[in-house]
Formats: structure tokens, C-alpha cells, sequence
């Protein structure tokens, strides 16, 4: 399965949108573009793969893998970029502004649903990041 997440940028954060196959699956918020230095940006664009990560602070959540000179980099729950990410993807189901979004646990649930099924059956899951 490949997921596709369409960015658009701010200076004070960084919105999206994940589809897969033509279908909206939830938006997004990350902290805006600062060439990729730890805990203050986005990742960069690329094509990433996705594992399931256990954790005590998130549980079970999503792992974006082979992220250069970056590692720990999540799809977690987060409504504000700025105060809630470290380089974090949080899905949203709706964007309230610049690196901000609501009802972030309701997407996540659903992106996390929709990832693990696939990985449940031995298939890889790739996300290609855009602009």
C-alpha cells in the first residue's frame, strides 16, 4: 500500500492531507521547513517506509522509517505542531490553521486502523511525501 501526503507550507508550521488510492484517509500538521534539523522541522519529501512502534507515552503508533539523520519520527496524536511535535507527523481531521488541527485522536485512529490492517497481511507500507 502507498500513501501519499500532499504539503503545503507556513513559516509557523506545515499542513497536509494522506490519501491512498484517490481517497482522502485525514489531514496533517508538523512543524514548518527548517532543513531538517532534529526537533525543530518537518522531515523532508521523500518516499518512506511504515512500521508499527510500541512506546509508553503513545502505545501502539506509526514509525516513519529511513529518515536521513533523523530517526524516532511518528505519526502520533497532536492538535499544534509547535507545542505538541519534534519532527512528528500528527493526523488531523480538520486543519485550524498553520500547524494546527482538531480532533487528532479520531485520525490517527483511522490512519492507524487502515496502516496496521496491511501490515497485518505481510504487506509493505510506503508513504510518498510531496509538496
Amino acid at each position: 500500500m502507498v500513501l501519499a501526503l500532499k504539503r503545503t507550507y507556513f513559516p509557523n508550521g506545515t499542513n497536509g492531507q494522506i490519501e491512498c488510492n484517490g481517497k482522502i484517509i485525514c489531514n496533517t500538521i508538523e512543524l514548518p521547513w527548517k532543513n531538517n534539523e532534529s526537533k525543530v522541522s518537518c522531515i523532508p519529501e521523500g518516499k518512506y517506509l511504515l512500521e508499527k512502534r510500541y512506546s509508553k507515552k503513545f502505545k501502539w503508533h506509526i514509525e516513519i522509517t529511513q529518515v536521513k539523520n533523523r530517526g524516532a519520527i511518528l505519526f502520533h496524536p497532536a492538535n499544534n505542531a509547535l507545542k505538541e511535535l519534534n519532527g512528528c507527523i500528527a493526523p488531523v481531521t480538520k486543519i485550524s490553521g498553520a500547524g494546527l488541527g482538531l480532533m487528532s485522536r479520531k485520525a490517527f485512529s483511522k490512519l492507524k486502523t487502515l496502516v496496521y490492517q496491511e501490515m497485518d497481511k505481510g504487506k509493505k507500507v510506503l508513504i510518498i511525501i510531496k509538496s
